[in-house]
């Protein structure tokens, strides 16, 4: 996620600052970290064209906004493993045989390729999987071209963490809320864990709102250093989060908390949501999440009294069984509370006026409804993908002025899971060609032996990466790509806010090293289409999004370090809700006609499996670590040596397990290796499986795939249908059936891991 900037213009104006000292041979750069997803503003040292620090912002409304992963940045770009030139695959699919070529060498051969792909299974046999917020952005230009082409196969890991909320929130009020920190008394984390190192500007925001007296309440099976934090702690069932939601909406609704204005003039379907609603009593929630009754009624009763209140974005009710009904349900309780639109509640943003959005640069409405019709999973799971979103372009023209409108790039998608079964030969149709940048797609969706086997079962597969990751080591072609140090960003907020910030070029890329810009425009000249990427340097395409603010990109970087307009609460009384109806549909007009049920409902847990009696959860970045990188980084990994899994002093008892042994989890779809932390934060019987895991120092190629055989739990991810969310077809990984079992073999205890202390929380 974007980090959220203070939205009263009046913090922005008035954060005037001198920039520090500079030392004699040393040049200063203003940029936007993309060591993870937060892009925090940062400040570049550079001594004889390369960079040598990262430090923090000298703009106090960013100064605290700096992590390890932006501070090594310099030394793991410049790591010895990076690949800097071109490479062929020579061998058999994931042999680890390359040459290396020239750029024009592969875009010859990949266009060749890709044309006569496209001439015999139709441009939808061409799939691309890119991770925005990897690669800092590719600005809309795949989805550019594949329109044109005619392919509606673009998947991303946003599918399942914001991407799928931004389009799911539409469903409710027609855009993504995103909370106004400053300014809140309330603030609900779902699941969620901000810390110091680890979505650094949301824990800085928390921080500081509870400095000045706003109520925290935390909902986490763990005791997590915010729940440590929190006024109200609630110590849920994995998984049941829109349980919780039902029982928090039950008191608040008898208690009659909400507010009956907004809800009688600017909601429809509140009645029928009562009944759902009165389906959910307290007794039966507190069965569901865990919770006793008392504590879930004075949380509601915090949220709907203390507010306005705000509940951040989380990627955990983003990959659940019950998603869609989880992501509406936040949307709800924002809604009847009163807290959309208003000061200190959740502001709907919209786009900037003067800057061309990335769902411009796609083009959406080039290609053709024949072909938005052949999007895979959009026929069984249609949330996210055109068919889904179809019913919203009137409205967002009503009210955005756009009808396309790719928040967070979560909408339009194709489902992944269906895109890999098309690629494993398993599908509607065969999908052939694979392209993936900033992105490790073999361990960033689940079931990844699908994944395998459907990047086997390709005629081409072409890399844009940094690194030798599990991924790149089955393409056929790595293309080599720069990294934040060494391009200039404008920072649209995907589409999400309508602040925007801008980056400077710190340094020259090393070897041929090139942008995700200069990736697509060669592409573009591959199939003959030029013209479909017409700026001939990226700086051209940034001046020509920005050019309704007066200003080049060149000027804008040295004169602002945030672009905004101002801010305007309560539109919707203007210009009504971007929904059919014009309000918010507490009783979706969309959803019931794709079929599914209009209200929020919960799937409860499949039966019980004797065989797997624990429940595992995944997802949790380490502070070291973002998703599958920085594994290379000897910095990062002396502080995660290893993969490790946490389990309950309890649960690791009855299983006869110590502190540092080395464990499988294991479930119906495969198994990881994880060395074992006991934590009594963990609650008995939950596991937490280590996520993106691989070591660059094993062996390539297929068979070990640098470890990730061994050790990535996208093995564990499961996809079958008690599995996946029903509207939006992404996972279940928050409370899957598993086991543990010791490694006996190769078990390994050190005696610093035994005397690890155990009542730390558990991160």
């Amino acid at each position: 996620m974007p980090a959220p900037v203070p939205f009263d213009p009046q913090d922005i104006a008035n954060a005037k600052y001198e920039e520090r000292p500079v030392r004699e041979g040393v040049t200063t750069k203003r940029t936007i970290c993309a060591s993870c997803d937060i892009a925090c503003s940062v400040v570049t040292e550079s001594m004889k064209g390369r960079v040598v620090k990262v430090r923090s912002s000298d703009n106090p409304i960013f100064r605290d906004n700096i992590c390890m992963k932006g501070i090594v940045a310099p030394k793991g770009f410049a790591h010895p493993s990076r690949i800097l030139h071109p490479l062929k695959r020579v061998g058999e699919r994931g042999s680890g045989k390359w040459e290396q070529v020239t750029w024009e060498e592969a875009m010859t051969d990949i266009g060749t390729r890709l044309k006569k792909i496209i001439a015999e299974h139709g441009p939808e046999a061409w799939a691309v999987s890119t991770s925005q917020w990897n690669t800092g952005t590719d600005h809309g230009l795949g989805r550019r071209i594949m329109n044109h082409v005619g392919s509606p196969n673009w998947i991303s890991g946003v599918a399942l963490c914001a991407g799928n909320t931004a389009a799911v929130s539409k469903f409710t009020y027609g855009w993504f809320p995103m909370g106004d920190f400053n300014n809140t008394k309330c603030i609900v984390l779902m699941g969620h864990n901000p810390r110091r190192h680890s979505w650094t500007p949301m824990y800085t925001y928390i921080r500081a709102a509870q400095a000045r007296g706003a109520k925290l309440i935390v909902m986490d099976p763990r005791r997590s250093s915010s729940a440590e934090r929190a006024d109200i702690w609630l110590p849920l069932k994995v998984g049941s989060d829109a349980a919780m939601m039902f029982g928090w909406l039950k008191v608040i609704i008898d208690e009659e908390l909400y507010d009956k204005d907004f809800v009688a003039n600017w909601t429809i379907g509140f009645e029928d949501l009562k009944k759902r609603v009165d389906e959910f009593p307290l007794e039966r929630v507190a069965k569901l999440t865990g919770c006793e009754p008392e504590m879930i009624a004075k949380a509601a009763r915090m949220y709907a009294t203390e507010g306005p209140s705000v509940i951040p974005w989380t990627p955990i009710t983003d990959m659940q069984r019950n998603s869609t009904s989880g992501i509406r349900l936040q949307g709800i309780l924002r809604s009847i509370c009163g807290y959309i639109d208003v000061p200190g509640g959740e502001t709907l943003q919209g786009f900037n006026p003067d800057i061309i959005p990335e769902s411009d640069i796609e083009m959406h409405h080039v290609l053709s409804d024949e072909q938005k019709a052949k999007q895979l999973g959009s026929k069984n799971h249609p949330a996210f993908t055109y068919r889904g979103q179809a019913a919203f372009s009137e409205p967002m023209k009503r009210v955005y002025g756009r009808e396309y409108s790719n928040i967070a790039t979560g909408s339009y998608m194709a489902t992944p899971s269906e895109t890999f079964r098309a690629m494993a030969g398993e599908g509607e149709y065969p999908v052939k060609a694979f392209f993936f940048l900033g992105n490790n797609p073999l361990m960033s969706y689940a079931n990844m032996p699908l994944i395998l086997k459907a990047m086997m079962n390709q005629d081409l597969i072409v890399a844009h990466e940094q690194f030798m990751t599990p991924s790149a080591q089955l393409a056929d072609y790595i293309m080599p790509a720069d990294s934040w140090l060494e391009r200039p960003l404008i920072h649209d907020m995907f589409a999400w806010l309508s602040t925007v910030r801008f980056s400077e070029k710190s340094m020259e890329p090393p070897g041929e090293c090139k942008s995700t810009f200069e990736f697509w425009k060669h592409i573009a000249g591959a199939l003959d289409r030029p013209e479909l990427v017409p700026w001939d340097t990226l700086e051209d395409f940034y001046d020509y999004r920005v050019a309704a603010t007066g200003m080049s990109f060149a000027e804008l970087v040295k004169s602002t370090d945030v672009h905004f307009k101002m801010p305007e609460f309560r539109q919707y009384e203007k210009r009504g809700f971007a929904t059919p109806s014009g309000k918010v549909e507490l009783k979706s007009s969309v959803l019931e006609s794709l079929g599914f049920d209009p209200l929020p409902y919960f799937r409860e847990d499949p039966p019980e499996d004797k065989d797997y009696p624990l429940k595992m959860f995944t997802g949790v970045r380490e502070d070291g670590f973002f998703q599958t990188a920085h594994r290379h980084i000897p910095e990062m990994r002396k502080r995660h040596p290893e993969p490790e899994a946490f389990l309950s002093p309890g649960t690791a008892g009855r299983l006869g397990l110590a502190e540092g042994d080395w464990v499988y989890v294991e479930n119906k779809l495969g198994r990881i290796k994880a060395k074992l932390a006991i934590k009594d934060a963990m609650p008995d019987e939950l596991v937490r499986v280590p996520h993106g895991w691989w070591k660059p120092e094993m062996q390539q190629g297929a068979g070990q795939l640098s470890g990730a055989h061994d050790y990535a739990d996208a093995q564990l991810c499961r996809d079958d249908d008690d599995y996946l969310d029903l509207e939006q077809g992404i996972p279940h990984i928050k409370g899957i059936p598993c086991r543990v079992v010791p490694v006996t073999a190769d078990a390994q205890v050190t005696t610093s891991s035994k005397a690890r202390p155990v009542m730390e929380p558990a991160e």
